[in-house]
């Protein structure tokens, strides 16, 4: 989880991440913001998003990110 939140505060420093819980309802995120964190957290994880992946429910938290990545990595979260 520390790697997503550097991720995350590197592509938007200006964001509460720990306590917002509506980032793509509340356009927080931008579309950019989105394909940057996407890039991110593929090289970071070592994951591939697929568009099925990459809708406003799994970015709208933290929490909601990270369910994602474990998902994706065959973990538990």
């Amino acid at each position: 989880m520390e790697e997503l939140m550097e991720i995350l505060e590197d592509v938007c420093p200006d964001v509460d991440f720990e306590s917002e819980t509506s980032l793509m309802d509340d356009k927080v995120l931008s579309s950019f913001d989105v394909i940057s964190i996407v890039s991110e957290i593929n090289e970071t994880f070592g994951v591939r998003l697929t568009p099925a992946e990459i809708i406003p429910a799994n970015f709208n938290s933290v929490d909601a990110i990270w369910d994602m990545i474990c998902k994706l990595k065959g973990d538990k979260a």
